[in-house]
């Protein structure tokens, strides 16, 4: 079992630590597509029996959003949250990143909803809040921005996030994707992916992720073409050492900035296979969406 091992949902309100998306994914939290996705990867498992084996369990229930509203103070010199505007402010306001946040409501709208389908894929909400959360950490920390963008991965939190998760409910073994949009005050977006491009750069030789009590090690950490939309955006692909030490796995992420807010997809599978990207219809079609809905 790898470092990124998730809780899944037992009924309702139980968690049991299973393997997530990917041995270092997301997993497929919440909705009717989460649930049949945790079915058909539980009848997975025989086929990577080998890399289970071991697995540690990872203590601690992911907070949801309304629980990390009031975490804003902080001791370690990063700044604080901060609130959600109350005014929209451009999505495309430009390379300066914007003066303002968008709302959550308006950044939900601009979203996938919940069981939307994006040609073979359908989105779908997490019921336990965001993916990759506080709980994951890395070392150094100069690698964080790699591993999570949650509040504190950097200088600069996040006033309104939203989280879908994008995978294909037929497939017993297939992509995932975490579609994470996050909208920023100030210039928070563009400090965003400094601290992002800085990590990538430093961290190209691997680093470590903590989850609890499992950990796993990052051994490269390479860019990769990144599509062309919004302010900026940057791509990069990892590959990650199982926690028995044997197998290498793949993971994919890919950040556009445009003005204020960064659109994050990262992409995994249950498998050794390379996916070779981010799924592009993914990328596009929330692009797209994100686009025309916020320059109305």
């Amino acid at each position: 079992m790898t470092a990124r091992s998730t809780d899944r949902v037992i009924g309702r309100g139980r968690r049991q630590p299973t393997i997530g998306a990917g041995m270092f994914g997301a997993g497929n939290q919440g909705r009717s597509g989460g649930r049949r996705a945790r079915l058909r990867r539980a009848a997975a498992l025989a086929l990577v029996g080998a890399v289970l084996t071991g697995a540690a369990a990872c203590g601690g229930d992911r907070a949801t959003d309304g629980d990390k509203e009031g975490k804003d103070a902080r001791t370690d010199g990063k700044a604080p949250a901060s609130t959600p505007a109350e005014s929209t402010a451009s999505a495309g306001s430009g390379t300066s990143g914007g003066s303002g946040a968008l709302s959550q409501r308006d950044l939900t709208a601009l979203a996938f909803t919940d069981g939307e389908k994006i040609g073979k894929y359908t989105a779908g909400e997490f019921s336990l809040g965001e993916p990759q959360g506080e709980d994951y950490t890395a070392d150094p920390a100069t690698c964080q921005p790699l591993v999570s963008l949650a509040k504190g991965a950097t200088a600069f939190d996040p006033a309104s996030e939203v989280h879908r998760n994008v995978d294909v409910a037929e497939e017993m073994v297939g992509t995932t994707v975490a579609v994470q949009l996050r909208s920023y005050n100030g210039g928070g977006a563009v400090g965003v992916m400094k601290a992002l491009g800085a990590a990538g750069k430093a961290c190209a030789g691997g680093f470590v992720e903590n989850r609890a009590v499992a950990k796993g090690q990052y051994l490269k950490v390479e860019p990769v073409k990144a599509p062309d939309h919004g302010d900026e955006a940057q791509a990069y692909r990892f590959t990650i050492l199982d926690v028995k030490g044997t197998l290498k796995l793949y993971e994919y992420l890919t950040v556009v900035r445009s003005g204020a807010t960064t659109l994050s997809f990262r992409a995994d599978i249950l498998d050794t296979k390379d996916i070779g990207k981010v799924p592009e219809e993914v990328i596009t079609a929330q692009w797209k969406k994100f686009e025309a809905a916020s320059t109305r």
